[in-house]
């Protein structure tokens, strides 16, 4: 099998989990619902957002438009150049970090283009797969799942600190999920061994 092929046999593993624990998510839990898996420092807890890694995102349907083309469009470069550095033959960390990037990517869009149509929305109720009635948005204007919350720390900046003495603080606060994982893997690796991944060849 060729490193292509196998990047993309990778791919569709990834996909498939997301996409599984997404999907259960949104048919069992409510949003803002959450329970433990280990403590209180690692919880599945339910939100949505419009649109990038981290609960981060534009606002407005125009925000939301722009950001899902943005993402369509990084996606086919990405796919280009996955495909164009194994037929080089590139190191294999790199093939896996590029196939984990796209997958992330990938994830997202799949919500952000499709959720909206086959579901209806989790407020105060459980969302239901192809609802009679419709689903609660357009093509390119569904919401994405985030359920991943690692509040490792909680409690008050000191009084004597600038600005936030005083205040409530969390960490890590942002809720996320496994395709955003696939992406900040997938970037770290490049970070951490690029000049192995990068090296001229003499």
């Amino acid at each position: 099998m060729s490193l292509f092929k196998k990047s993309i046999a990778l791919i569709v593993v990834l996909l498939i989990l997301d996409q599984v624990v997404k999907v259960w998510i949104k048919t069992h839990m409510m949003l803002g619902e959450e329970f433990s898996v280990f403590g209180d420092w690692f919880l599945i807890h339910f939100i949505e957002n419009n649109g990038m890694a981290f609960g981060m995102e534009l606002e407005g349907q125009w925000g939301k438009i722009l950001l899902s083309l943005f993402r369509i469009f990084a996606v086919c470069g990405i796919g280009w150049y996955l495909y164009d550095i194994s037929a080089k033959k590139a190191p294999l960390g790199l093939v896996v970090s590029i196939a984990l990037i796209f997958s992330g990517a990938m994830g997202n869009i799949i919500d952000s283009a499709f959720y909206g149509l086959i579901f209806n929305d989790s407020y105060y109720q459980v969302s239901t797969f192809m609802p009679e009635a419709g689903g609660y948005a357009s093509f390119l204007h569904g919401k994405v799942v985030d359920m991943l919350y690692f509040p490792l720390l909680e409690g008050r900046f000191p009084e004597w600190l600038p600005m936030w003495g005083g205040e409530h603080y969390i960490f890590f606060r942002p809720v996320f999920n496994i395709a955003d994982s696939y992406i900040t893997i997938g970037v770290t690796f490049i970070l951490l061994f690029q000049r192995k991944y990068f090296m001229k060849e003499k």
